[in-house]
Order: C-alpha cells, then sequence, then structure tokens
C-alpha cells in the first residue's frame, strides 16, 4: 500500500500529524508512506520515523511572486517529483485550498482515493476545496485536539481502530548532517549542570510571557541547580534572550541554529518550559518534561495531554509564575529522578 500524507505547515501542525504515521504504520507495517510538506519542515518530517520520501514544496514563497517562470518552473519541478508514485490513498490533513491542490495534483492508484475531512473543527482553519477535492470527505467532532484529528481522519479513511499509545516518532540522529556542516551550524556544548529550555519567543505577542515572569522562574530554576538553555529564532526573540542571560546566574543563548541542530539541542535538556509554540510542540514530541504556557483557554486543542510529565498551565490574563512553578515540580516530582538514572527512550 502507498499512502501520501499531505500536510505542508507549520510546524506545531506537522508534529500534530506524526503519530497518525505512527499509528498508520503499526497498521500496516509494509506500507510506504510519503509527506509533503513545507521545505523549511522537511528536516522534521524526514526524522519521522516510517516516513519514506519527504516531498518538499515551497507554496509559502511561490505565492509572493506566483507568476514569475522561477516559480512555474518549480512547480512543474515539484508535481513531477511528486507524480513519480501513484497512491492508494491520500490524506489531507491540513483543510486548505493550497492542501487540496495539492491532493487533487497527486496520482492515485486504481481503486485509490482521496481522503480529507468533512467539516472544520472548533479553533482550525478549513476551506471547502480540501472536501470538494475528496473521494471521501469525513466527518470528524467539531471539538477535538489537533492531534487527534489527524488520527480519527487517518484511522477512519483506512479502516483501522486507534490505539491508546501515542507516539511520535521523532528520530535521533547520532551525529551532524552534511547540511548542518555545510551551512556552519555551530553545536550547542554541553553543560556540566542538567539544562532547561526556556522557549520564551512567540510570533504572537498575546502569546508571550512577561520578561519579569521568566526572570523569576529562571532564579527559581537556578536555585534547583539547572542551566537555562535560551533558543531563538528572530532578532527580537534573540535580544529577548540575551536580555534574560544577562540577569540569571546560569544560563546560556544557544545560537541561531536550524530545524535539524534545534531538534538535537533540545533533546540534550532535562526538560522544557515554554509558550505556545512550535519548540514547545517539539518537546512534546521529544517526550520531555514539559510544561506549556497558555494565555488563552486553548489547550485542549494544542496542549500537551496531560501524560504526567507533560502538562499545560491556562491564566488571563497570563499565568503566575507560582501556577507554573506548581506545574513544573509536579512534572518533575513524577518523572524526574527516574529520567536522569535511565536516559530518555
Amino acid at each position: 500500500m502507498k499512502i501520501l500524507i499531505v500536510k505542508l505547515s507549520s510546524l506545531g501542525d506537522v508534529i500534530h500529524a506524526m503519530p497518525a504515521v505512527q499509528d498508520i504504520r503499526a497498521a500496516f507495517p509494509s506500507a510506504q508512506i510519503d509527506w509533503v510538506v513545507e521545505r523549511g519542515f522537511a528536516p522534521l518530517v524526514r526524522r519521522c520515523a516510517g516516513v519514506h520520501r519527504a516531498i518538499e514544496i515551497d507554496l509559502r514563497r511561490w505565492r509572493k511572486k506566483p507568476l514569475t517562470a522561477a516559480t512555474r518552473a518549480e512547480w512543474r519541478a515539484f508535481k513531477s517529483e511528486l507524480q513519480r508514485e501513484r497512491y492508494d490513498a491520500v490524506l489531507d490533513l491540513q483543510g486548505l485550498t493550497k492542501s487540496a491542490l495539492v491532493s487533487w495534483s497527486a496520482q492515485l492508484a486504481p481503486g485509490g482515493k482521496r481522503y480529507a475531512m468533512a467539516n472544520r473543527t472548533e479553533g482550525s482553519s478549513y476551506e471547502a476545496p480540501t472536501r470538494w477535492v475528496a473521494d471521501r470527505a469525513i466527518a470528524l467532532p467539531k471539538r477535538m485536539h489537533a492531534m487527534q484529528r489527524a488520527r480519527a481522519l487517518c484511522a477512519e479513511a483506512l479502516g483501522y481502530p486507534l490505539a491508546e499509545k501515542i507516539s511520535y516518532g521523532l528520530l535521533d540522529r547520532t551525529s551532524p548532517l552534511q547540511d548542518d556542516l555545510d551551512l556552519g551550524v555551530p553545536v550547542v556544548p554541553p553543560t556540566p549542570r542538567p539544562c532547561v529550555a526556556l522557549v520564551h519567543g512567540s510570533s504572537r505577542e498575546d502569546k508571550q510571557w512577561p520578561l519579569t515572569h521568566w526572570l523569576e522562574l529562571g532564579a527559581r530554576l537556578n536555585a534547583q541547580g539547572y542551566t537555562l538553555a535560551l533558543p531563538h529564532g528572530s532578532e527580537i526573540e534573540q535580544r529577548g534572550a540575551e536580555a534574560l542571560a544577562m540577569q540569571l546566574e546560569h544560563a546560556i543563548v544557544w545560537p541561531r541554529l536550524n530545524l535539524n541542530a534545534m531538534i538535537d539541542a533540545l533533546n540534550t535538556c532535562v526538560g522544557v518550559v515554554g509558550v505556545d509554540s512550535g519548540l514547545s510542540h517539539l518537546a512534546v514530541a521529544l517526550d520531555l518534561l514539559h510544561v506549556q504556557i497558555y494565555n488563552f483557554d486553548t489547550a485542549w486543542r494544542t496542549g500537551p495531554e496531560a501524560t504526567g510529565h507533560q502538562i499545560s498551565v491556562f491564566g488571563s490574563p497570563v499565568p503566575s509564575v507560582s501556577a507554573v512553578w506548581k506545574a513544573w515540580l509536579a512534572v518533575t516530582g513524577m518523572n524526574l529522578d527516574n529520567r536522569s538514572a535511565q536516559g530518555r527512550s
């Protein structure tokens, strides 16, 4: 069986689709699973266990200059790569016009079908062309977690029961990939103290947590014996990281990392405290101790599913330092000693 996943972006959305791939692998161990994804997130998809081929697309860039000769040539090259295979099932997990276009462009094997969501779910974007293109549009509950939505669609389309256990299948790598070496991506050095990453940045200002709160939390973590790692993905986030590092005793500002290097760097940490962002969702996929901070009551849709060592904290207008600290003590109290001794699996 050959299966095509269409989930193009963004980082958190791609992460939330990974457990569906692991479900498919368990139900159909010999299936070939390909995945169409925006170029920037392809390194993550290539590290998703069971993905045979990550087919890169550059829609975000192409739509800025849609009529140029270069864009048309790149679209033709993408389409040629996409149509190398004929698929028994094409699964549109995005639910947008752009993913419908990709699904429609894919080639079906004899008897193959395209599947998509029949309806919008609460808090998620949805556009009608996704169901127009589908051979079968699957109705889903209107209120459900983004990760469970992808799992449910795939299970219903391919006819297998959902397992209780959730796995993201995010693979480690034992050495830097050539693209890191070519780009001169720096390696994050090990720290003598256990490290906790503070994911303080978000592209949305209304998702951020006050600097004073980060400083108080950081001081408490320092007192517990942790070094604080401060990642960043933009100039604004870098300035915020530097401001935190200047006022905390044990804190390091990571260099700007590409996605592969960021995954590796986070995986050296004991845990992560972060706002609702792609890097926080990476912490979940890496099975790290994790507290995710929400200024809106939307953790039910995108947050960690309260596994004991990964929980979310909601507060309005923002959660208090005490609430986040209490959550951190809860996740570390249940899991830290065991994880320090045994390492992560």
